[in-house]
């Protein structure tokens, strides 16, 4: 079968990639030092933290696409705010990349926690004995012997952005050329009975998600081999 690339809608493939890798990397960026902070310390709350952080995962996309609307749509709590500044994120793909994000999070985050338990603390404290302060035990020491299980979270978090779906519907819509991300082209390209661009997407992101992760078990293994 040939496929008229040229009648092919991009613009879902270049916004999920982008939102996975934003999300992706934002997701690091907030998850690692929680990880890290749960991870090492014990504090009253704590299992209140852990339950809040991990709740999306369980909760329904929808559930977590209506609470972000209360949050940041126009008359959210924090929508209002940036209504009054002049300033929308509702139906923007600012909004989809909050809500990868948002569903994401759990999945950096424990992955996060499972990797620094597994660091082995006589490490850190030779370190220490050494003369080493705390950002330098954890920038050469911990943060790289936890790097396997930190990277595994990172390719969960960016697949799931890459695939998620129902908060996105709900925050930011299915707008073509806005806000349409794979899935959502997808959904509607089989709804409105177009099996060709359906297929077209399903078999891109099907490669391109198989090639990462082939990528990243095989960057592992010639890891652990040193």
């Amino acid at each position: 079968m040939n496929i008229p690339w040229d009648l092919i809608d991009w613009f879902p493939i270049w916004l999920s990639i982008k939102v996975a890798f934003l999300s992706a990397g934002l997701v690091a960026v907030l998850a690692l030092p929680l990880a890290r902070l749960m991870e090492k310390y014990d504090f009253r709350g704590r299992d209140f933290v852990e339950a809040f952080v991990t709740l999306p995962l369980v909760l329904p996309p929808s559930v977590v696409g209506y609470g972000l609307l209360v949050l940041i749509g126009r008359r959210g709590l924090l929508g209002n705010f940036l209504h009054n500044m002049g300033l929308s994120l509702v139906f923007t793909w600012w909004a989809v990349v909050i809500a990868a994000s948002v569903v994401a999070f759990p999945l950096m985050y424990q992955s996060a926690r499972g990797a620094f338990a597994s660091v082995n603390p006589d490490y850190e404290k030779a370190a220490r004995t050494l003369g080493a302060g705390e950002l330098a035990v954890f920038f050469r020491v911990t943060l790289p012997l936890a790097w396997p299980g930190i990277l595994s979270g990172l390719v969960l978090s960016f697949a799931r952005a890459m695939g998620e779906f129902g908060a996105t519907l709900m925050v930011a819509g299915n707008i073509p050329g806005r806000t349409q991300t794979i899935p959502l082209a997808i959904y509607f390209a089989v709804e409105s009975g177009d099996k060709l661009t359906a297929n077209t997407l399903v078999a891109i992101i099907s490669v391109f998600c198989f090639a990462l992760i082939l990528w990243v078990n095989r960057w592992k293994q010639k890891y652990q081999q040193y």
